[in-house]
């Protein structure tokens, strides 16, 4: 690959490692909302001993919506979703304080996402990589999410081969229409930057094939030729 079509691979990776946060900025706090009560009321017996008997639980599920509230709001402000003020607290207090329960194990993964905003790779790696995933239908798309974040950070470093890795597991961690064609598009993007075309064309060619009516479908039948 020449260095002037490295250079073509990267803008267009660029431009697209922001689509996945623009969905989830805009449906954000009904995504969390509908997480931590699922991630609550777990099946059979359990879900009174988590609702009523498990105090942090609850204290955890209460504080990341709030944080919750900075980050999701018309003009999302990171640092007080990521460090919270007197008012509340943010993702960092929550994820620290109550980080074995299930709404402290999403608050790292948004306390990842706040630091990447913030311009901070290192500590949106480290904060993602903490988050364990859950599972789900509505939890797979934050471990999708999660992981297509790693892929984000890791083009963001110039490390396009292990970009694509994480972008293929966020493309397995969940099947629907919305963010499997997106992962798949930007494996393919990333595995160009990194040199390897007709793997890259693989990708394009697959969501061709399964999301015809994807968003990423017409970039992705421009690629192939």
């Amino acid at each position: 690959m020449t260095k002037k079509n490295v250079n073509q691979e990267e803008v267009v990776v660029a431009e697209a490692v922001s689509k996945t946060e623009k969905f989830f900025e805009e449906n954000g706090k009904k995504v969390v909302i509908a997480l931590v009560v699922l991630l609550l009321l777990v099946a059979g017996g359990y879900a009174y001993k988590y609702l009523v008997m498990d105090k942090n639980e609850v204290a955890a599920a209460e504080l990341i919506v709030a944080a919750q509230d900075h980050f999701s709001g018309e003009t999302p402000n990171y640092d007080l979703a990521l460090n919270g003020d007197e008012a509340g607290a943010g993702f960092l207090a929550v994820a620290e304080q109550y980080g074995s329960t299930k709404a402290g194990n999403l608050a790292k993964h948004y306390a990842g996402i706040c630091y990447l905003h913030l311009g901070d790779l290192e500590k949106a790696a480290e904060y993602l990589a903490k988050y364990k995933k859950v599972r789900g239908l509505a939890a797979e798309v934050v471990n999708a999410q999660n992981l297509g974040l790693q892929g984000d950070v890791a083009v963001e470093q110039g490390n396009y081969e292990k970009a694509a890795k994480f972008f293929a597991k966020a493309v397995k961690a969940s099947e629907n229409n919305y963010t499997t064609p997106l992962y798949l598009y930007k494996q393919g993007l990333a595995l160009a930057a990194a040199g390897k075309a007709e793997e890259a064309k693989a990708c394009y060619k697959a969501i061709t094939e399964k999301y015809p009516n994807s968003a990423e479908s017409r970039d992705a039948e421009k690629l192939l030729y």
